[in-house]
């Protein structure tokens, strides 16, 4: 289940302002759809380190950990700091129909893209369908 909207972020951005900390990992928005065999999620990570991605599975749940430093020149005085800066997090629950073994992953242009194929086995397959209408006689009835 994916939260579309987060009611914590305004009390974030307070905490964050009061005490220079973020109080919880920022979100990291997604976009994710199926095509064909192969699922395909879409992180938006702009300014992370590909270095500091971080992708695992366990018990089917695939998590992304991210982390973005923050920017303060020496010297400089910070006059708006709106860039969210520190680990980012994200979990998601893989199906048993999808292959967690063969996740393949690409970070372009500030976007994660992961590719998840859906097991061999959970693949739509046609049926045979055999007839037994020849091996029976009809016999009229008098």
């Amino acid at each position: 289940m994916l939260m579309r909207t987060d009611p914590f972020r305004d009390l974030d951005r307070l905490t964050q302002q009061v005490f220079g900390t973020m109080a919880r990992p920022a979100a990291m928005p997604m976009d994710a759809y199926r095509k064909g065999s192969e699922f395909y999620v879409h992180f938006d990570l702009p300014g992370i380190d590909p270095d500091s991605i971080d992708l695992t599975v366990e018990q089917n749940v695939l998590t992304v950990k991210a982390e973005r430093l923050p920017v303060s020149p020496e010297g400089a005085q910070m006059i708006v700091s709106e860039r969210p800066a520190g680990t980012f997090t994200r979990q998601l629950f893989l199906g048993e129909t999808l292959d967690a073994d063969s996740i393949t992953a690409d970070y372009h242009a500030g976007v994660l893209t992961l590719t998840i194929p859906v097991r061999e086995e959970a693949k739509p397959r046609k049926l045979a369908i055999t007839s037994s209408d020849a091996d029976r006689q009809l016999t009229p009835m008098s």
